[in-house]
């Protein structure tokens, strides 16, 4: 660990509270994970795939009848492939219209689900600004009806992984448990993850992890196809500590803002997530027999055994009790791999 000066313990003080108030910044360097990784290009190596859980003033829920033919007449949440160009609000728009009729503003980012980098599914709570509900009149290959759904009558869904969904949509309208979080327009060649790693000590101290060149800053890892997009963070803490790195487990803890463009086709079709990650001791450790050794917690995080490294200790009370909040209730975005 190494005292920064006055003017870099600025920096990256801004740096953080700049992702804990929902803000993004460019991703002008990529750390860890580039040369396992391809610029995302839609349709190619990653598919992003808008939900959009909406409800009426009687918390019905919107649903849409299927017309495809291997789900035909069942019945799902509005949702579809973004399209080549587009935004992930654009596309969320487009979707909502083409199947349920309605005109639609997003609301909210409720959950991010991903297989991968080539997998991506982004929910949205979101609000009718327009439009009237497709009858079966209007049928056609997008779907063949929308109806509002009490949740209780019989409906034959396509797929019930749309349940938890709903429940977390009505939940948030109840109780929003994490700010309104909506994609920043911040464009991103490759899908990364950015990290604002976290170690709490004794005494709620709190340290975070940063890279020292070209500036001090808090590392960036691409996301691999071979793994969940949030392996990036295990990536970096191998990179920075390898001995440690088994002595500990790295958890996402959620999403802080979003970066997409989607403008330039497989140039700027990535995506950044600001992530909260804790890097927490493993206090049941085994040495090379198997047998269970016991550990003394220190209280410290664990040296850096790469140079390109170093811990910061948090100073600022404020910066430090907003980043103790976050980690203990995770009163942020969900990010959840399916893998």
């Amino acid at each position: 660990m190494e005292e920064l000066t006055e003017e870099q313990r600025r920096q990256v003080e801004e740096q953080v509270e700049r992702l804990l108030r929902g803000q993004g910044s460019e991703v002008t360097v990529c750390d860890v994970g580039l040369e396992q990784s391809k610029p995302a290009t839609l349709r190619k190596n990653v598919t992003y795939i808008v939900c959009a859980v909406i409800f009426n003033d009687q918390d019905e829920v919107l649903m849409v009848q299927e017309a495809k033919q291997d789900c035909y007449k069942k019945w799902y949440l509005p949702a579809g492939r973004v399209e080549v160009g587009e935004s992930l609000e654009e596309g969320l728009r487009r979707e909502v219209k083409e199947e349920a009729g309605f005109g639609c503003e997003p609301v909210t980012l409720l959950l991010i689900q991903e297989q991968g980098p080539q997998w991506i599914r982004f929910i949205f709570l979101a609000k009718v600004t327009g439009g009237s509900l497709k009858t079966l009149a209007a049928a056609d290959q997008e779907s063949l009806q929308a109806s509002w759904w009490d949740r209780h009558s019989a409906l034959p869904l396509r797929g019930r992984d749309i349940l938890p969904l709903i429940d977390c949509g009505l939940r948030y309208r109840q109780d929003p448990w994490h700010a309104v979080t909506l994609p920043i327009d911040l464009s991103c060649r490759h899908v990364v993850q950015r990290l604002v790693l976290v170690f709490t000590g004794a005494d709620d101290q709190i340290w975070i992890l940063l890279i020292k060149a070209p500036t001090l800053h808090l590392p960036t890892a691409a996301a691999v196809k071979t793994h969940a997009v949030t392996w990036a963070a295990n990536m970096v803490v191998q990179d920075a500590m390898a001995t440690a790195y088994y002595d500990h487990d790295v958890n996402t803890l959620g999403v802080l803002s979003l970066q997409h463009n989607g403008r330039q086709h497989g140039k700027t079709d990535g995506v950044c997530f600001n992530t909260l990650v804790a890097l927490i001791p493993d206090h049941v450790q085994r040495n090379e027999d198997g047998e269970k050794v016991e550990q003394t917690p220190t209280g410290q995080p664990p040296p850096v055994e790469n140079p390109r490294y170093v811990w910061w200790g948090v100073q600022k009370q404020e910066l430090r009790e907003i980043l103790l909040e976050k980690t203990k209730k995770t009163s942020i975005l969900p990010l959840h791999s399916l893998y």
